[in-house]
């Protein structure tokens, strides 16, 4: 049985609610005025003494009536236009809505190279963090009008996970046109709402949708139980449910499905190397690398290559990819693709004398590689 209060939601100081698509639009396209002013009253009710971040979906939603489009468009470019529109309209309703509690509205566009290369990973911190240290509320979304098929998140849940652990948040509310997980269609008679989720083995056997109802947004039911993962193998605890319930969750009353916290804090590059990058290529290990890597934690060597895949640079993330071709670690590589197909299976010390000192070096340091299937 639930409990009553939900400490570890009461307690957090530092929250980033993420909103759905489908919670903020009608089904055709265009802002529900009313839907996004009674989140904003609960948002603004919850930072009297907390710091909020909003993430919110609904840009493409948005442009999707003005631009005259009864639909989705499928091809990215149509995409990118109808989040042009839509981000301005989106991000204008907020500045009018929270004006009404005398709030101030920062918006923030991100795409994944914003969190997933480490210099831009400082700067997206320290705007968002300054954001609020001068009391205004940042309101975060993907740079759709900009962002290709290579660098997008693909789904603002995953977004939302990796905007809390960047802000160093205590808690993620996920919120959707769906109450909670449930362990089957919840439009099913008999499936039942699961309230708590301590780890994966309280999802074994469930079946979980793939897709929203209202049809405006990208994510579904898969991209919210993945985003908690990785929100509470980070040590932010996570609250799934439909966005009429905010204020309950919020206010830590047994609502919707609690994630618990199922790891501690890591170094920031290694989350967002591991849930934000996208691959550049790919280098093959004999057995011998692969068990360094994945056992002793490791660096990469050059004597433990045998193949380069793809078309890279030095400081790009690669996967790691064991005999059988599976990636078991993911890394920032030190050489570019073109260089690396004559270190293969050589030892640096031969490869310093060969081309001089700068070779005398990892492949993939340690410390720049996180494992993929720990």
């Amino acid at each position: 049985m639930a409990a009553a209060v939900r400490q570890d939601v009461v307690d957090a100081r530092r929250i980033v609610v993420k909103v759905g698509s489908s919670s903020l639009t009608t089904a055709a396209g265009g802002l529900d005025a009313d839907r996004v002013d009674a989140l904003v009253d609960v948002l603004a009710k919850a930072r009297q003494d907390r710091e909020v971040v909003l993430v919110s979906s609904g840009a493409i939603a948005a442009g999707l009536a003005p631009l005259g489009l009864d639909r989705r468009p499928r091809d990215l470019a149509r995409q990118q236009a109808a989040a042009s529109v839509g981000q301005g309209l989106l991000v204008a309703r907020y500045t009018a809505s929270f004006a009404r509690y005398g709030i101030r509205v920062g918006q923030v566009l991100l795409t994944s190279d914003d969190v997933s290369r480490r210099t831009h990973y400082r700067n997206a911190y320290r705007t968002l963090d300054q954001l609020l240290s001068m009391g205004a509320l940042p309101v975060v979304n993907e740079n759709d009008t900009v962002a290709t098929d290579e660098i997008r998140f693909g789904d603002n849940d995953r977004l939302a996970a990796l905007v809390a652990h960047l802000v160093r948040a205590d808690l993620l509310v996920l919120l959707s046109d769906v109450d909670g997980l449930y362990d089957g269609d919840p439009r099913t008679p008999g499936t039942r709402l699961i309230a708590e989720v301590a780890g994966p083995h309280d999802l074994a056997g469930i079946s979980i949708g793939s897709a929203g109802r209202a049809g405006v947004g990208t994510g579904g039911m898969v991209t919210k139980v993945e985003a908690a993962g990785i929100a509470t193998g980070a040590g932010v605890p996570v609250v799934l449910t439909s966005a009429v319930h905010a204020a309950d969750a919020l206010a830590g009353r047994p609502i919707g499905t609690h994630f618990h916290r199922t790891g501690k804090r890591s170094a920031d590059r290694l989350l967002w190397l591991a849930h934000a990058s996208t691959p550049r290529g790919s280098l093959r290990l004999d057995a011998g690398a692969v068990r360094a890597v994945t056992e002793r934690r490791s660096s990469l060597l050059p004597a433990g290559l045998t193949g380069v895949e793809g078309d890279f640079t030095a400081g790009d993330p690669v996967d790691l990819l064991d005999e059988q071709g599976r990636a078991v670690a993911r890394g920032l590589v030190n050489f570019d693709a073109r260089e690396l197909p004559r270190l293969l299976g050589r030892s640096t010390h031969d490869l310093a004398q060969e081309f001089g000192p700068a070779y005398e070096r990892e492949v993939v340091h340690r410390d720049d590689l996180v494992l993929l299937h720990p």
